[in-house]
């Protein structure tokens, strides 16, 4: 299986956890690691080298901070740029379908503030239903997202850990897919 991983993040020499896992998914074989906001640090994105690497690829892994309940602005324009008619959706838009499509995400407060009874509300699953949904449209299987809560006090120690889960996961010949509902 070759597995595409899309790092979208502002300032990855900054991060010490999305960094780390890029780094790591590098050294894995059948993996291509794209460093989104490095490629394209004036936000013009080349749509057709985009939709290329996409189609090579049988998984592609979204890779991000959670920010905002969201993404960083970029992936929102690359989706919005790559996704094209004709090409990922419509009657004849089908370069996508049958492909697994995973979210990655580094949360930076602790998952009890992200449920039903605590400061958010929410889950991270139910804030990441828009990337399903999307997923949906275009027809990929969506995967069950592998979320890391807390990055924002996390030792070095547990990052390297969550290096070795974060490979491990996305590696894995099957994942499970997430429930619609």
């Amino acid at each position: 299986m070759k597995t595409l991983v899309l790092v979208f993040h502002p300032d990855l020499s900054a991060s010490r956890i999305n960094r780390r896992w890029a780094e790591e998914m590098e050294k894995q074989d059948n993996v291509t690691v794209r460093r989104v906001y490095e490629v394209y640090p004036d936000e013009w994105i080349d749509v057709a080298a985009e939709q290329r690497l996409m189609e090579q690829h049988d998984r592609i892994v979204l890779q991000f901070p959670f920010y905002w309940y969201s993404s960083p602005s970029l992936l929102k324009k690359w989706q919005d740029a790559v996704f094209t008619y004709g090409w990922a959706v419509g009657s004849k838009g089908d370069k996508l379908h049958g492909k697994e499509l995973l979210i990655a995400v580094t949360v930076g407060i602790s998952e009890e503030k992200y449920s039903s009874n605590g400061a958010f509300k929410y889950t991270v699953h139910e804030l990441l239903r828009p990337f399903q949904a999307t997923s949906n449209s275009i027809g990929t299987h969506y995967l069950t997202p592998f979320i890391v809560h807390g990055a924002a006090r996390m030792p070095d120690e547990q990052i390297g850990q969550s290096a070795k889960e974060y490979v491990a996961y996305a590696l894995k010949s099957e994942i499970a897919p997430l429930a619609d509902r």
